[in-house]
């Protein structure tokens, strides 16, 4: 059996428009309380894949370690409770993708540090190879390194399970090439992709399951210890929207390939 954790956070709404404004406590976005939150897309396919991988391995068990506003995570919660069976551990703590990556990794650390009956030896740690928010793709390997998990894999998007309890990864490399790793067994560190399972559909009753405990898993989280002042950036501004619209007829292939290379290097 595994014990596995998921580490995921909560991103706004990739509908709403997302402006970057510095505050007292540092940088953030504009009117972030307000925006609708939904659990970052690369940790949803991690827990997705976690649920499967439960279910398929008797006496397995899935935690969900987010670190995140409680109000907000209460809300985001009420959806995702429904979609896969876990346990939800919650670290209180700003959700923006601001926060340095080191400063993540030790709260996720001291939130999975303090879960009760979790076995290292059957441990299993996923989580988004990249983040809507924090997005450095770095995170998930420091919160593996001070667990003291050595074998790790990026990119995911397959894992099987031997007989003997080995792991055979496949993983994304360059040039839309697969790699495939084995090991023999937990612990282990997994950067999700995007999986191969679908979104699962909602279902009530595993949500009223979950929500039996994500309620008291709320009132009881812990602050988590981030220092807004341990990294600074001189300017945020969102990427900038470019358009330029030429119309030509009968123009050869190649002479279109060479305007459009001139443009990119323009």
């Amino acid at each position: 059996m595994f014990h596995i954790v998921v580490c995921g956070g909560i991103v706004p709404d990739p509908l709403q428009t997302l402006e970057p404004v510095k505050g007292p406590a540092g940088w953030g976005l504009k009117n972030e309380l307000m925006l609708p939150s939904i659990l970052d897309p690369w940790a949803s396919h991690a827990l997705y894949e976690a649920a499967h991988l439960a279910k398929s391995v008797p006496g397995s068990k899935v935690w969900l370690v987010s670190l995140g506003p409680k109000a907000k995570l209460q809300q985001v919660m009420m959806t995702v409770a429904q979609k896969a069976p876990f346990e939800l551990v919650v670290a209180d703590g700003p959700a923006g993708g601001f926060v340095d990556s080191f400063a993540v990794a030790e709260a996720l650390f001291a939130a999975i540090s303090g879960i009760a009956g979790l076995d290292a030896s059957r441990l299993l740690l996923f989580g988004g190879w990249q983040s809507a928010s924090r997005g450095s793709g770095s995170t998930l390997q420091l919160l593996g390194e001070k667990l003291g998990i050595v074998d790790q894999f990026q990119g995911v998007d397959k894992l099987t399970v031997g007989a003997d309890g080995s792991l055979e990864v496949m993983e994304r490399i360059e040039g839309g090439a697969y790699q495939i790793s084995t090991c023999t067994g937990a612990p282990a560190v997994l950067g999700w992709a995007t999986g191969e399972l679908p979104e699962p559909p909602n279902n009530p009753q595993v949500g009223m399951a979950n929500m039996r405990l994500v309620m008291p898993a709320l009132q009881k989280a812990k602050p988590a210890a981030i220092d807004a002042a341990a990294i600074d950036y001189q300017s945020v501004t969102l990427p900038a929207q470019k358009r330029e619209t030429r119309v030509v007829k009968d123009t050869p292939v190649e002479d279109i390939a060479k305007d459009i290379i001139a443009w990119l290097q323009s």
